[in-house]
């Protein structure tokens, strides 16, 4: 696994994802200033002053915010993503190797919620239950483990008759041990791929969400940013534009790391 890092094309976006998560780690120490403080100096632009990026309308330091952001949207696309996947995992499990009824339920049921549109329906549950990172994290994970269910399905299906399976159910293993100990294992190339580009969905999700004010009020978010610059676009630029850039590049890194992985997991 160490030697997929060393290619080009997953070790960039890897670097910049890990800059990201350094930069979420260590906001305390990064922050030169606490995000949710205000002061007199509003709507300064950036490098006016001690303000690298600028200020908001409430005299609170951008890149503060900026760095504190960067918890929220991958603390939301970490989570989500690897519940999604476990969700997927699971159930695509088992659906792939029981076959029969419980497959046919468990596909349908997949397909129900994958004909749904994923942003309407995550902003209309939030809407009603309240905002918050928790709950924010459960609706994205249960919007999101289909791609995962269906793909692990089909490789369980043409696994579940390879011949060390088989010699599994001669020597009297039982289907648990069978899908954990020698399934499983075969199919987590395709898993980490697809929940590498579930972070990026889920991190453009929350930002969806969070522009619309539908965040956690108490965390400082990259939508939740861009919410509060919509009302300055024509006069503090720059309240848009780095929550907005710093959304970009984390997805883009997602996505491409995504792209490396599947081409290194999966070179047919």
């Amino acid at each position: 696994m160490p030697h997929i890092f060393k290619r080009p094309r997953v070790l960039g976006p890897a670097l910049l994802i890990a800059l990201f998560m350094v930069m979420a780690i260590f906001a305390p120490w990064l922050a030169p200033f606490d995000p949710f403080k205000g002061g007199p100096n509003a709507l300064l632009p950036p490098g006016t002053q001690q303000y690298g990026l600028g200020s908001d309308h409430l005299g609170r330091d951008v890149l503060s915010q900026l760095v504190y952001g960067a918890r929220s949207s991958l603390l939301v696309g970490l989570l989500a993503a690897f519940s999604a996947s476990l969700i997927g995992l699971t159930l695509g499990s088992v659906s792939g190797y029981a076959s029969g009824w419980l497959d046919t339920v468990l596909m349908r049921v997949a397909e129900f919620f994958q004909t749904l549109p994923r942003f309407v329906l995550a902003t209309i549950v939030v809407a009603v239950t309240g905002g918050g990172l928790l709950k924010i994290i459960i609706v994205i994970a249960v919007l999101g483990w289909m791609q995962t269910a269906r793909v692990v399905r089909a490789q369980v299906l043409s696994l579940r008759n390879a011949g060390f399976v088989e010699a599994a159910v001669q020597m009297g293993a039982s289907p648990t041990h069978i899908l954990l100990r020698h399934i499983v294992p075969n199919v987590l190339g395709s898993v980490i791929v697809i929940a590498s580009l579930d972070v990026a969905a889920a991190i453009l999700l929350e930002g969806g969400l969070s522009f619309f004010g539908l965040g956690d009020p108490n965390l400082v978010s990259w939508g939740g940013m861009l919410n509060q610059a919509q009302a300055y676009l024509r006069q503090a630029w720059w309240l848009a534009l780095f929550p907005g850039l710093a959304i970009s590049l984390v997805v883009l890194a997602f996505n491409l790391l995504g792209d490396g992985l599947n081409e290194a997991l999966n070179p047919r």
